[in-house]
């Protein structure tokens, strides 16, 4: 049974503005890596690449194949010339999306933004909820070609750097076209750690959650239990599905890597912990008191204060050692956020 007293309040913390980390690093592998034991609260400090100890023979890793798409559209008003931006949010058909416009108060239905010179011009024809717009594009050829073309991945609004190769804001196993933001846990793999990770016996499963633009956005109620989460489309296939479950009845530790991952396992896995094939939307909000069914092992990153993600940590080790943990962190000069360090929470050996 959820807790239904927690006040967002409860999960802030203060942050240096200079550990927010601006860029990535040349090697993705060497991040710090703070482990965490969920039980006790004790810490290790290690590099990122050294998550290699922390796994056995017999586990499964558990990565979201999700790919960011070059969201983020500049354009002007056909009317007036004004500068116009629009962020894709969620694609409802073929040339239909919902899309966030900003400046959005002239943006009414009927209006016509064209970017690329007229490479691809888009109208809008309703207001939704949170102010969002349902957009409809006009173009020749293929849209994603002319989306690669034209538009800019949607960084984090805390990263004010331009990021000079867009690829280094995609896990190195993305496939699936579809977010707006990366799972920023997997930042840190690089394909030669994932295959000394399979070498050493670890298996590795794969779904896809799309990530949206409510991971930015701020809890704005006090009392947790009445914040209304945003919706996110997942996907798992039965083969992948099948991994995870042989890990569990072998008696295997299933590790998902990052938040995204572990809210599409605990969406889909039953009371007993098993996961079958299934896709849809899950709006599931993890926060302290949550039951896992599946998941108690998780890469991630430092998050924000007061934001959901520093919830669902909390969830699972505990907010007095996630408080802790993070303390320690910014005391030791840890990198935060989308571009920073890592974090483990596992269970560790005494």
């Amino acid at each position: 049974m959820l807790i239904i007293d927690m006040k967002t309040s409860d999960f802030y913390y203060e942050l240096p503005q200079e550990l927010i980390a601006q860029r990535p690093l040349s090697d993705r592998s060497a991040s710090r890596l703070l482990v965490l034991d969920k039980n006790s609260g004790k810490t290790e400090h290690k590099i990122f690449k050294d998550i290699k100890e922390y796994l056995n023979p017999g586990d499964c890793l558990v990565v979201n194949e999700t790919r960011v798409i070059p969201a983020r559209l500049i354009g002007e008003r056909k009317n007036t010339g004004a500068r116009v931006e629009i962020l894709l949010l969620k694609r409802i058909d073929t040339r239909r999306w919902e899309t966030l416009v900003y400046p959005g108060k002239k943006a009414k239905p009927g209006n016509v933004i064209s970017f690329g010179g007229g490479l691809l011009e888009a109208e809008i024809e309703e207001v939704v909820n949170d102010g969002n717009r349902i957009v409809k594009f006009s173009y020749e050829g293929i849209f994603e070609e002319l989306l690669d073309r034209l538009g800019q991945m949607p960084l984090p609004p805390y990263i004010t750097e331009k990021l000079e190769d867009k690829n280094r804001y995609q896990t190195v196993y993305a496939k699936n076209d579809g977010s707006a933001a990366a799972p920023t846990a997997g930042l840190h793999f690089t394909e030669d750690l994932l295959k000394e990770i399979e070498d050493m016996g670890v298996k590795i499963a794969r779904l896809t959650l799309h990530v949206g633009l409510g991971t930015f956005r701020p809890v704005k109620v006090e009392d947790v239990s009445s914040h209304k989460m945003h919706s996110e489309f997942y996907s798992l296939s039965q083969s992948q599905a099948d991994i995870i479950n042989e890990t569990r009845e072998k008696g295997g530790r299933v590790v998902a890597v990052g938040t995204t991952t572990t809210r599409t396992l605990e969406s889909i896995a039953d009371e007993r912990g098993r996961v079958t094939e299934k896709s849809g939307w899950t709006d599931i909000f993890i926060y302290p008191g949550y039951k896992f069914k599946l998941v108690d092992n998780l890469i991630t990153n430092f998050h924000l204060p007061e934001s959901t993600l520093v919830m669902l940590v909390s969830a699972l080790a505990g907010k007095e050692n996630i408080m802790r943990a993070y303390k320690e962190a910014i005391d030791r000069k840890y990198r935060f956020f989308s571009f920073g360090d890592a974090m483990f929470i596992t269970t560790l050996d005494v």
